[in-house]
Order: C-alpha cells, then structure tokens, then sequence
C-alpha cells in the first residue's frame, strides 16, 4: 500500500526524520498548519518527540509530538477576543439598534396604568412621555454637564424614528404592531439590542465626563450612571407629565436591576477610563454587554422579578451598612424589578413594628402577669 512501514509509521507521510517533502505537507506545516490545539514544527515528528520528551507532548499511542511554543502563542492570538471585541465596539447603533431600543422603552411606557387613556385624551402628553423614555438619559446627562438640554434634539433623524416607534405602538389599528413587538421571541430580541445600547452609552457618557473632567471620578460615575438608567432616575418627573404624583416610587430608593448594573457598570468604566482597571475598553464593552443581555433577556423570558445582585447584597450589605439594600418589590420602568433574594430577605417580608409598639406590647404582658 504505502512505503515502508517497519517502524509503525507510514514513511510516506511520517517519515523516520519527520514530515517528508510531500507538497501538500510541507505547504500545510510551513503556513502554521495547527492539529489538535497547537502548531506542529516542520522537523518535529514522532522520532523528535522521543528524542527530547521536555519539548514535546504524547498523544494516546505514545508517540512524540512536537510542540513550538510560538506557535501556540499564534493560535491563541487568533482565538483571542481582542478582534471580536473591537470589531463589536464598533457597530453602529443607528438605525437597527436603536429602533430596538425605542421599541422597547415605549413599550414600557405602554404598560404604565392609565397610559393608553392618556394618549387618546393628550396626544401631546403622550408624545413628550415617549421621548423622556427614549432620550431621558442624554437630557440628565447633559444637565449633569452643563450642555443644553436640548441639544439632542437635534437629531432629526432619532425624533422622528422614535416619533414613528410611539405612533405605532398607541394608535396602528388593531394595535398589530404592538401585538407584533410583543410576540415573546420578538420582544427579547428587542431586548437584548437595547442593553447593547445601553452599555454603549455608558462608555460614552464616561469618555464625554472625562473630557470635561480628567480627575473627577465621581462626575464620571455620575454621567455614566445616569447616561445608562437615566429614564427610571427621572420617571417621577415622568409621572407628573401623565398626572400622577407617587414620590415613593422614587428609583433612588427602590433601585432596580437596570438601575444598579448602570451604576456597577459606570464604576466599571470609569476605573478602565483611568487606567486603574487593565483591560481594553472594546473588551470591557463586550463583556459587560454579554452579561447585561443575558441577565435581561433571561429575565424577560422568565416574568422574573429578581435581580442578579440580590444575593451577593444580601450577604455584603448586612456587614457594611447593617441591613440589605433594595429589599422591596416594586415595578421597574425598564420592564424589571428585583426582590430581597439574599439571606435577609424574608424578615424583610414581615411587617416591622416600632419600639413604642414593643415597649407598649412589654407594658401589657407585665400588666396582665400583674392582674
């Protein structure tokens, strides 16, 4: 069949000194040829890797096989994430993205009681709640700046996409495009793309703050913070364009999920933005932009309430601030909210009673030991 093969090895292919000068052998190993994970040297064959064990690796018959460290050095160059992350930094937003993520934030506002009645009694009411939703992030920032506040405004072609998403979703007859972005495996599409938009424009507003203000890292939180929640930071000032007045669904005090990743996140930026976090800002983008798509959309698929973070706070905030932080329920804007999953979470639960109510309850048992 072949050439010789006294040595158990077919000297056509794997002769008794390596590869033999076959063309399409030689060309595939002189190009970097990788087999198994790492890249093969033109003169390490079997008879290489017996000869010197400490540079070569033994497959399951217990032949030799060669391994060049630069080699697998260029193999993990090529697998590496660098590329993918930078390209994926780049994507451009508009229109497909952000049509996604008007999409959603007008659904949201959709769901709000009594906002259907209001855009059929005040279309222009409507309208201005719909594009606090859209661009309430960039009006907090820019207030944050110093920059005029409508400046965003500006851009026509966002107002009108966004004008378009908000007629359809209130007024196509038979709500078919609302039922249409609704269907499930549409709507957490739609979902996914605007976390996507979401961490983008955390990245921003930190590079912008850091513009203004190289060493201030609190203003650089601050606008990152509010460039990716900033909508559920302003939705009393919402609720007042709609008639409602509820100060105790104040975001400050009932953080939810959106809310605290935009913050994390910020932080996150904002120590890569000062060279402090050693990473690649495309990097940083990607992963971040992973775990926020796979946490919302895992969320949405499952009509949970809870949030990632409700473990780890309940566990770290009883040692640093003596009790669990956003431990109560409450409706989130942004189609979230969370619960106490942490171990403090069900005496959270329970109705807390006053000292007076425990001094008065003590008076009463010692008056009837007394009686």
């Amino acid at each position: 069949m072949a050439r010789g093969t006294e040595s158990g090895t077919p000297t056509g292919f794997w002769g008794q000194d390596g590869p033999t000068t076959r063309p399409g052998a030689t060309r595939l190993l002189s190009h970097g040829g990788r087999v198994g994970g790492g890249a093969w040297r033109a003169g390490a064959g079997p008879a290489a890797g017996l000869q010197s064990p400490g540079r070569g690796l033994r497959d399951g018959l217990g032949r030799g096989l060669g391994w060049d460290p630069a080699g697998a050095m260029e193999l993990l160059s090529a697998l590496s994430l660098g590329e993918l992350a930078l390209s994926f930094s780049r994507v451009p937003l508009f229109p497909v993205f952000d049509l996604s993520y008007f999409i959603v934030s007008i659904l949201y506002l959709k769901y709000e009681p009594g906002a259907v009645e209001l855009s059929r009694r005040h279309p222009m009411a409507s309208w201005l709640c719909a594009m606090l939703h859209c661009f309430g992030s960039y009006i907090l920032a820019d207030l944050l700046l110093g920059e005029p506040l409508i400046d965003y405004f500006s851009n026509n072609s966002s107002v009108l996409l966004a004008s378009a998403v908000w007629y359809l979703i209130f007024f196509c007859p038979l709500d078919l495009f609302y039922k249409c972005v609704c269907f499930l495996p549409v709507k957490l599409i739609f979902v996914a793309m605007k976390e996507v938009v979401r961490v983008r424009k955390i990245a921003v507003g930190i590079h912008h703050a850091h513009h203004h203000y190289h060493h201030g890292w609190f203003v650089m939180i601050a606008t990152g913070w509010v460039k990716g929640s900033g909508v559920a930071l302003m939705s009393n000032f919402e609720q007042l364009l709609r008639g409602v007045w509820k100060p105790e669904t104040n975001e400050i005090l009932h953080m939810s999920f959106p809310t605290k990743a935009s913050l994390y996140g910020a932080i996150l930026f904002t120590l890569q933005q000062t060279r402090w976090l050693p990473v690649s800002k495309a990097s940083l983008i990607f992963i971040f932009t992973m775990f926020m798509v796979s946490c919302k959309v895992f969320l949405t698929a499952t009509h949970s309430h809870s949030s990632p973070f409700d473990v780890l706070e309940g566990y770290i905030c009883p040692v640093l601030f003596g009790t669990s932080w956003g431990g109560d329920h409450h409706h989130d804007n942004h189609g979230g909210s969370h619960g106490g999953g942490g171990p403090g979470s069900p005496h959270s639960a329970l109705p807390a009673k006053s000292k007076e109510e425990l001094s008065e309850g003590s008076r009463k048992k010692k008056t009837k030991k007394a009686d």
